[in-house]
């Protein structure tokens, strides 16, 4: 394939994969740190024992299955948003569609990490692969989080292929090694038009496909907590509960990393005010689910009779976790709601606000769901208060670098918007407008 000249949207985007400032270094450099302060910690933890980390009884869960469920949630941004748009034919999509699908991959990553951490010692991670019965809901998070990894692994590369052939004719001067990973990657893709037909039908199935399995892997998790007997976990709400924070938390986390990549990387034509103010209304949709099932689950626990119940709702609503209970329902639902509800604030800066807030809420009520019910135990353990030590605030640290390293190190090697679908857009885009325009010279 002989490179053509270059359209205004390929120079632009391929430029950040030719050139790199210092600036990208010393992110880099940051992150890698603490990244390097988190693997210290967790080589401590392995050597030491979980003795290191506030987890005791009764409180044996705390800030790493927190952590596990709140990547797990923002994995959606990628399989749900990106799918269901694809599903709908919503053109304003295309340009950030690899941005959403590359946080689900990472963030699966990471959220699987978590649960690896917290076995306290790594070759625990085989007894689940021997030992494993589908009696249990684990084994079933276990296959879910399997199956949905290897769909949206697949479900990102997808997409890529033409853009690899590109890749590889536009950066001669790129190191050998990424020439030849280009190459592997592109699959012998020549773009003629039964190449293009198959991959549409490709990603149209998987688009299909993997909505339901993103939507199971959210509701398992929250069955891992839902079928225990623990008090305010017992609970049929928790699977569509779980599901509307997980879309709730992705959109969030996809703005961030959509505006920092348009700020750094000058992709204002592409991602622009469409994107913001259609994912802003879908932001304040969901803002309004999350209130409606917050209010769902606290309105019923509060009226029941059950002491237990009632033990965990007070400290959540007036105990020691009250703080934290405000402080979510002010970033989850005052704050977006105030800044979204009108058109101005359904800007890159009104948007990275309100998902910013939205990011930090969804960690505290990850966390409101894990600690609180097993600091008021029911099988007979003393009331006792769950504060994370140093290890596990390290830990948590380093993995959100990684998490964040892991991204901005893949968009250094692989475009950060598909290039071959925002050009199909703009073309088919010219093909309504001109149509269009026949239809109006024909009436009149």
């Amino acid at each position: 394939m002989i490179a053509k000249h270059e359209s205004k949207l390929e120079r632009v985007v391929l430029n950040p994969l030719r050139q790199t400032g210092m600036l990208f270094y010393f992110v880099v450099a940051g992150l890698a740190f603490v990244v390097l302060l988190g693997a210290g910690a967790l080589a401590n933890q392995w050597t030491v024992g979980l003795g290191v980390t506030g987890l005791d009884r009764p409180v044996y869960w705390g800030v790493y299955i927190t952590n596990f469920v709140f990547f797990i949630g923002i994995s959606h941004a990628g399989t749900l948003i990106s799918a269901i748009l694809r599903v709908t034919q919503a053109e304003w999509r295309r340009p950030i569609t690899r941005i959403a699908e590359a946080i689900t991959f990472f963030a699966l990553i990471i959220g699987v990490l978590q649960i690896w951490i917290d076995m306290g010692r790594p070759d625990r991670v085989l007894f689940l692969l021997v030992y494993g019965r589908f009696q249990s809901p684990l084994l079933w998070d276990v296959t879910c989080v399997s199956l949905y990894f290897l769909s949206s692994m697949l479900y990102l590369y997808l997409p890529m292929i033409p853009d690899l052939v590109r890749l590889r004719d536009s950066i001669p001067n790129a190191a050998p090694w990424r020439r030849k990973l280009y190459t592997i990657m592109s699959f012998g893709w020549h773009g003629n038009a039964e190449q293009h037909r198959r991959l549409h039908v490709a990603i149209g199935f998987m688009a299909i496909v993997i909505i339901p399995v993103a939507v199971s892997v959210h509701t398992v998790v929250s069955w891992i907590f839902g079928m225990t007997m623990q008090p305010m976990w017992h609970s049929t709400i928790l699977g569509p509960y779980f599901v509307v924070g997980a879309i709730f938390s992705g959109i969030a986390m996809l703005f961030l990393f959509m505006t920092l990549i348009r700020r750094a990387w000058h992709f204002e034509p592409w991602i622009g005010e469409k994107q913001y103010n259609y994912l802003g209304i879908l932001l304040l949709v969901m803002s309004a689910f999350w209130g409606y099932f917050t209010l769902a689950e606290f309105l019923t626990t509060g009226y029941s009779s059950m002491t237990n119940e009632n033990a965990v709702l007070n400290t959540k609503l007036l105990g020691e976790y009250a703080p934290a209970f405000w402080s979510m329902v002010a970033l989850n639902l005052i704050i977006p709601f105030g800044i979204l509800i009108r058109r101005k604030g359904r800007k890159p800066v009104g948007t990275f606000i309100a998902s910013f807030s939205i990011i930090i809420g969804m960690w505290i009520e990850r966390f409101l769901i894990v600690a609180p019910t097993l600091t008021q135990p029911s099988l007979g353990f003393m009331p006792a208060v769950y504060t994370p030590s140093i290890t596990e605030v390290a830990i948590t640290a380093g993995s959100l670098a990684l998490f964040t390293l892991l991204f901005l190190l893949f968009f250094k090697i692989f475009p950060a918007i598909s290039v071959w679908e925002v050009e199909e857009g703009e073309a088919i885009e010219v093909v309504r407008r001109k149509a269009r325009e026949l239809v109006q010279q024909e009436s009149a």
